[in-house]
């Protein structure tokens, strides 16, 4: 966190443009850009501004916005909701299609469900979120008419609303994220599958969903764990183009204003807490290593 905190206190001094030309505006005289500048605290040195602003990270404080003069806090606690419902529900779609597919093509290598996830994974990982979005858009939106173009409703207001505007970007996040995990998925069953243990089970005359998830897929489900945490932190950096595409009102629509307007403490404070987000979740998968393999478990005993 840290060392993150640096690199993008640094990075963003180096965009080209000037916070105090875009807030006093472009008829500004040089003594209120000078002004703007001081009142901002922008003619400190650059360690000067990162100590200060590293005081504040250490009691809380991500700072306020440069623009809105509100604090940052509050202005991505506004949109956090909506991004954590889209990160949520693509996370859902990746294990909902990632899962079966995966499970059906390691039991059956070289059938056609195993061609399916070969075709589909390539088209899947093959092309950026944007033209997947964009595909989606031109398809589901303008040319049937079955789904908004963008925006957000409130699940709370309109259930049914919510969940129209929520399904185009919410497929373009968690497609590629479910291909990733059902060929993970795909090549463990196929190591596991020649096991002695798999063949027992299939002797005693059970079904290929009942050996699958009985006997194969827990184990099989270790490695998928491994490149969950670093996959939805993948997915988390998606948002920051999906939601502009669909005009979602998230974390990464924020990003690129903060951007756009060179919002140094708000985009820092937006990048600090993804990043938060990513460790952790990369902390829960290590930690659901000893829950799905109770030989971790034994060691740490």
């Amino acid at each position: 966190m840290l060392v993150v905190s640096v690199i993008v206190f640094l990075l963003l001094r180096l965009i080209p443009g000037d916070p105090a030309a875009v807030i006093a505006g472009a008829d500004a005289t040089p003594e209120q850009l000078r002004a703007v500048r001081r009142a901002l605290s922008l003619d400190q040195s650059l360690p000067q501004q990162y100590l200060v602003w590293l005081m504040g990270l250490l009691r809380g404080d991500l700072g306020r916005s440069y623009i809105t003069g509100r604090a940052v806090t509050e202005l991505v606690a506004a949109v956090l909701p909506a991004t954590v419902q889209l990160a949520l529900t693509s996370t859902l779609i990746a294990f909902l299609l990632g899962i079966p597919l995966g499970v059906a093509a390691g039991l059956r290598v070289g059938s056609r469900w195993d061609l399916l996830l070969s075709a589909v994974s390539a088209l899947a990982l093959g092309v950026p979120n944007f033209l997947l979005g964009i595909l989606g858009l031109l398809l589901f939106s303008l040319t049937l008419g079955w789904l908004p173009p963008g925006g957000r409703i409130d699940p709370l207001d309109d259930p049914a609303g919510s969940l129209r505007t929520l399904v185009m970007p919410a497929l373009t996040l968690g497609l590629p994220t479910a291909m990733i995990f059902a060929r993970f998925l795909r090549t463990e069953l196929v190591r596991i599958v020649g096991q002695d243990y798999i063949r027992a089970a299939y002797a005693k005359g059970l079904s290929d969903a009942a050996v699958a998830y009985r006997h194969a897929l827990r184990n099989a489900l270790l490695p998928v764990t491994a490149i969950v945490g670093v996959q939805l932190g993948r997915l988390l950096a998606g948002t920051l183009i999906v939601e502009q595409i669909f005009t979602w009102p998230g974390i990464g629509r924020l990003a690129l204003q903060a951007i756009q307007t060179r919002d140094y403490p708000l985009f820092q404070g937006i990048v600090l807490v993804v990043v938060l987000a990513a460790v952790l979740i990369n902390l829960i998968a290590d930690l659901s290593y000893g829950v799905l393999d109770p030989r971790i478990r034994e060691r740490g005993v």
